[in-house]
């Protein structure tokens, strides 16, 4: 049996709105994007979605937009959890500032708010938090923080969406908030990003920017900062831009799976809850737990874009050997986004970020998806007893 970390499938949806993109003869931004945009903010609780080529360029011109607006310095400091997927902390490299590095929380993965305020000096910046797997973070705690501080937000969501924390949806919490449409994320459209946000200023520097600096007049600010069509389009630029644009393709893709998000979460949750029930019972089997399933922070949804196991202290050194075994059954699994083993950050010292180096010595995960069937999960959880039950 095959089970990956995440899949696609081309539903009739997605075909009818594909087909509907070839035959307007318009294949770079249109109707699709503009209506994704608009849905994707609305559903998030925001009032502006600025759509990228990536999450990771949906991050790189949130920064740029704050960093350009608020005349902030080069190397100035930029706090991001030492848990995370590299683009958080390399984009701050790319806007020419310094990533300051936060360990995590053991038990939800989020950036740990009891460790940001010492690491805040004169030139921090912002706070980039992570929405890792599928669940927020702390993240009013963090806002408070900013506010305390005068620091700006930039919340990196991609992997996280159409959940809330304490009844506001992710999307609706930082200053500018970034998602990814890459492969195995949440909506799939093979590349993608968009970033939300209710400051209409923000809104437009990052339309701007995505569209190589493209000047506001150019904009219709009163259509969600959409560029102006064509006939009415001058190319003027006034800010050192990229080519980050999305075309429709990848726009009808996103909203044909927008259109079922309701569907494709509850599909995930019972995955996860699966996955948590059985790996408690697994617990409960031996003298101390093997593996640390996930838990939902009180007042957190959980989108459940993967599903993350940690092994506990017992099972130190295992993990090369399980994920090993997993593979050999066909079972996808990954490292839980690490940056402390990552080449280029070899620098950062481990032991200054324990939690964070546990992670890498004992996380990984593996796939929760919507089109996984519950006797795919049942066959993770019977290989991972299988070899609990023979090493432990």
């Amino acid at each position: 049996m095959k089970v990956d970390t995440g899949t696609f499938q081309a539903t009739p949806r997605v075909r009818e709105l594909l087909d509907e993109v070839l035959n307007s003869g318009i294949i770079s931004y249109g109707d699709k994007s503009r209506t994704f945009e608009r849905e994707f903010a609305r559903i998030h609780q925001a009032k502006y979605g600025t759509l990228s080529n990536s999450g990771t360029s949906s991050l790189q011109v949130a920064l740029q937009t704050l960093k350009e607006l608020y005349n902030w310095n080069r190397g100035d400091e930029v706090l991001v959890p030492a848990t995370t997927f590299v683009a958080t902390s390399n984009i701050v490299k790319h806007n020419d500032m310094t990533p300051v590095f936060v360990d995590i929380e053991p038990i939800y993965y989020g950036i740990d708010i009891d460790q940001i305020e010492s690491k805040i000096t004169d030139r921090t910046r912002a706070i980039i938090p992570v929405h890792l797997f599928g669940q927020p973070c702390n993240i009013s705690a963090i806002i408070e923080i900013a506010e305390v501080y005068d620091l700006k937000v930039i919340v990196d969501s991609c992997e996280t969406m159409f959940v809330a924390h304490k009844g506001r949806m992710v999307g609706s919490w930082g200053d500018i908030e970034c998602f990814s449409m890459y492969s195995a994320h949440l909506l799939t459209a093979g590349v993608g990003g968009i970033a939300t946000t209710s400051n209409s200023d923000y809104s437009a520097k990052m339309r701007s920017l995505v569209n190589h600096g493209l000047t506001l007049e150019n904009l219709n600010l009163d259509e969600y900062m959409s560029p102006k069509p064509m006939v009415g389009r001058k190319f003027l630029f006034d800010a050192i831009g990229h080519s980050f644009r999305i075309t429709e393709f990848e726009a009808a893709v996103a909203l044909a799976q927008l259109e079922v998000h309701k569907e494709m979460i509850g599909r995930r949750n019972q995955h996860g809850r699966h996955y948590t029930a059985s790996l408690q019972l697994h617990n409960s089997l031996f003298d101390q737990d093997v593996f640390q399933p996930v838990r939902i922070m009180e007042g957190n949804e959980h989108a459940f874009m993967m599903y993350p196991i940690v092994l506990k202290n017992s099972a130190m050194g295992h993990k090369e050997k399980l994920t090993q075994f997993l593979n050999q059954h066909g079972i996808e699994t990954r490292d839980m986004l690490p940056i402390l083993n990552q080449p280029a950050y070899v620098y950062l010292p481990k032991q200054d970020f324990p939690v964070s180096w546990n992670i890498v010595l004992n996380g990984f995960y593996v796939g929760c998806h919507q089109y996984l069937t519950s006797d795919q999960v049942q066959f993770v959880l019977d290989r991972l007893y299988e070899y609990a039950i023979k090493e432990f």
